[in-house]
C-alpha cells in the first residue's frame, strides 16, 4: 500500500475513511430513491441499501472510533491507504470484467457500487490488522530496547559493585592485618603485665578483626558471582557431593553426622560455584543440627524441564517470621557466640542458583528441621534418578 499511503497524509488518513463512508451512505440513499421512483420492488431496494449502507456505517464508525484505538496517529494513512486501495483494486477488476468480450455486467453501476463498498470494508479490516501488527512490532522493539538498556545498567551496576568490593577488600585488609598483628605483638610482649580483662579485650579485638576480614572476603566473592564465574559444563553432582563431604570431613566426624543422598543427576553449570552451594548448605545443616547428631539428606527430583535439588536436615529449624531474612547479605539469625559464620553464605547460594537460571527457597519449622530446595538445568531431559 506504499503507492497509496504516499499520497495520504497523516492528517487526512482518517479523513479518507470518513469520506468513503459518507460517500457510500449518500450513494446508497440516492440509488434507493432512484430505484423506488422507477417502480423497483422494495425488497430489491432493501438488499441494495443493506449491501451499501452497511459498509458505509462500518466505515463511518471505524473512522470516528479510530482515535480511540490503541494505534499511533502516524499509522492512520496506512489504514486509509488500505481502504482506498481496496476500492481502487475492485474498481479496476470490475472495469476489466466490463470490457471483456463475454457478457458484461447486467447492471454495472449497481455492481460497482455494491462490490466497491464491500471491498472498502475489507480494506479497512486489512488496514487495521496491519496497523495493529506494526504497533505490536514497535512495542516489542521498544521493550527490547528497554531491556537492553536495563541490562546495560545492570552490568554497569555489577561492575561498580565489584570495583567497590575490591577496593574495600584491598583497602581494609591491610589495616585489619596490622591491627591483628599489633594486638598479637602486644599480647606477647606484655603478657606478664596484662591482667585477665586485658587479655580478654585483646582476644575480642583480634576475633572482631578476623571476622571483619571474613565479611570483606565474602562481600568480594558475592560481587564476583556473575563476572568471575566459570563457563557452564556438564557436572556430575554425585562426584561433586563426594568432594564436598571430603572437604567437610572434620566437621562431619566431630559432630558424628550422617549424610545420605539420592542418586544425583548430571546438570549444566559452573562446577566451582555448584560445589560452593552444596558446601554452604551442608555446612549449615551440620552447624544448626541442635543437640542431636546431624542427619542430612540430599535429594533430587525430576521436574518437566529442570532438576529440583534439596538439602534436608533434622535440626533446630527457622521460625516463619525469620525465613525471608536468610537470603539477605549479612543477616544473621543467631549471635556469633552461638553459631559461627558471616551471614553471607545463603546469599551466595541464591546468587549462584539465579546465575544458573534457577530459584531457591526454604521450608522449615522450629524444632523439626529445615529443607533448602533449588532448581538446576539438566544436561538432557530429566528423568527420575535410580535409588
Amino acid at each position: 500500500m506504499a503507492f497509496v499511503t504516499r499520497y495520504v497524509s497523516p492528517t487526512s488518513g482518517r479523513g479518507v475513511i470518513l469520506f468513503l463512508g459518507l460517500t457510500y451512505a449518500t450513494l446508497s440513499l440516492v440509488w434507493a430513491s432512484l430505484r423506488l421512483s422507477s417502480g423497483e420492488p422494495y425488497s430489491n431496494v432493501a438488499v441494495i441499501i443493506l449491501l451499501t449502507g452497511g459498509p458505509a456505517f462500518v466505515l463511518l464508525y471505524g473512522g470516528f472510533q479510530l482515535v480511540h484505538a490503541d494505534l499511533d496517529s502516524d499509522l492512520y494513512p496506512l489504514i486509509g491507504g488500505w481502504t482506498l486501495g481496496a476500492v481502487g483494486v475492485m474498481f479496476a477488476l470490475l472495469s476489466l470484467y466490463h470490457f471483456q468480450p463475454a457478457d458484461s455486467l447486467r447492471n454495472p453501476y449497481r455492481e460497482i457500487l455494491v462490490l466497491t463498498a464491500l471491498s472498502s470494508v475489507a480494506g479497512l479490516g486489512v488496514g487495521m490488522y496491519d496497523a495493529r501488527a506494526r504497533t505490536s512490532a514497535r512495542e516489542l522493539t521498544q521493550r527490547n530496547e528497554e531491556l537492553q538498556r536495563l541490562q546495560a545498567q545492570l552490568e554497569a551496576s555489577n561492575e561498580r559493585l565489584e570495583q567497590f568490593a575490591y577496593a574495600v577488600s584491598h583497602d581494609l585488609e591491610e589495616p585489619l592485618r596490622m591491627i591483628t598483628s599489633y594486638l598479637s605483638l602486644l599480647e606477647r610482649r606484655y603478657a606478664d603485665e596484662l591482667d585477665d580483662d586485658a587479655d580478654e579485650f585483646i582476644d575480642y579485638a583480634v576475633d572482631g578483626a578476623e571476622r571483619m576480614k571474613e565479611m570483606i572476603d565474602g562481600l568480594l566473592e558475592y560481587s564476583r558471582i556473575e563476572t568471575r564465574g566459570e563457563s557452564f559444563e556438564s557436572v556430575d553432582l554425585d562426584a561433586l557431593l563426594t568432594d564436598v563431604q571430603q572437604n567437610l570431613e572434620l566437621q562431619i566426624d566431630e559432630s558424628d553426622a550422617k549424610i545420605t543422598s539420592d542418586a544425583l543427576p548430571r546438570v549444566t553449570g559452573d562446577p566451582r560455584q555448584l560445589r560452593q552451594v552444596f558446601q554452604n548448605l551442608l555446612s549449615n545443616a551440620l552447624e544448626y543440627s541442635g543437640d542431636d547428631p546431624p542427619r542430612v539428606h540430599v535429594g533430587a527430583t525430576a521436574t518437566d524441564s529442570r532438576w529440583q535439588m534439596s538439602v534436608r536436615d533434622e535440626g533446630i529449624g527457622i521460625p516463619p517470621e525469620q525465613q525471608d531474612r536468610v537470603f539477605e547479605v549479612f543477616q544473621r539469625l543467631h549471635s556469633h557466640e552461638e553459631h559461627a559464620g558471616t551471614g553471607i553464605g545463603l546469599a551466595l547460594c541464591q546468587r549462584i542458583v539465579e546465575r544458573h537460571g534457577g530459584t531457591i527457597w526454604i521450608d522449615s519449622e522450629p524444632g523439626a528441621g529445615t529443607t533448602f530446595t533449588f532448581t538446576l538445568p539438566p544436561t538432557q531431559a530429566p528423568s527420575k534418578p535410580a535409588r
